[in-house]
């Protein structure tokens, strides 16, 4: 039976997800077309909803149960620019937690880092030049909202995280300038590489409990880099020592 009704409960639930306070009341979150939910599912996560276009199925061998959506009903849930053929539900503990018995070499700090966008990217960049870790503190951007699930292109589900104060290993905080050139440093494992918003920088007592500040250097006139560029400048640093 294919669901016709914009006001069914699933929909419903599915536009709530959407909004982070309910993200985090559920402890469930979103997501949209088949790259990233066949993303999700190749990395074992079990779907608690998933609805389907009814005239154009995607992944329905992948699912073991999903609903039929009219296209209609099921493209007012979506915040794609496009209708998407399949949306699912997971559950936030089904993600990836860091072992801090047996941690990766490398992992990123950050500390309130509104950007969904560059909190995505970062997690891409610990997936593609890790294996690595990301700790975020409160404040930080949800890493399970749209946009930075998005920008992640599926590493939010093979990149574990921690909370910030979690994160193990020698802290590096990234300073704009002032700090030791970052090619410069030496190997550590494990090592964090802590970075803050891009225009409040990281406060005082968070650089207090960082045992070295590093610069990346700059021979342009820009003010600082993007966070998500100095975080994965950072971790090629990072993996060219290894």
């Amino acid at each position: 039976m294919t669901i016709t009704s914009r006001d069914n409960d699933k929909l419903k639930l599915a536009r709530k997800l959407h909004e982070r306070r309910w993200r985090d009341k559920l402890g469930l979150f979103l997501c949209e077309g088949e790259d990233l939910v066949e993303a999700a599912l190749g990395a074992g996560l079990e779907p608690v909803e998933a609805l389907v276009d009814a005239e154009r199925p995607a992944l329905l061998e992948r699912l073991r149960s999903a609903d039929l959506v009219a296209p209609g009903p099921l493209a007012e849930v979506s915040t794609l620019g496009h209708p998407p053929r399949v949306i699912a539900v997971f559950r936030r503990e089904s993600l990836p937690r860091l072992d801090l018995a047996a941690p990766p070499a490398v992992g990123l700090a950050l500390w309130r880092v509104g950007d969904p966008g560059n909190v995505g990217t970062l997690l891409r960049a610990l997936d593609a030049l890790g294996p690595g870790f990301l700790a975020l503190s409160a404040g930080c951007a949800d890493p399970t909202g749209p946009k930075a699930l998005r920008a992640a292109a599926g590493a939010t589900f093979r990149v574990p995280s921690c909370a910030f104060d979690e994160a193990p290993g020698r802290r590096v905080a990234l300073v704009a300038r002032g700090g030791v050139p970052l090619g410069e440093l030496k190997p550590s494992v494990p090592s964090v590489y802590v970075l803050g918003a891009e225009r409040e920088g990281l406060p005082e007592d968070v650089l207090a409990r960082c045992e070295i500040l590093a610069t990346i250097e700059q021979s342009g006139p820009a003010e600082s880099l993007n966070v998500a560029m100095a975080g994965t400048i950072a971790l090629y640093e990072a993996s060219q020592q290894a």
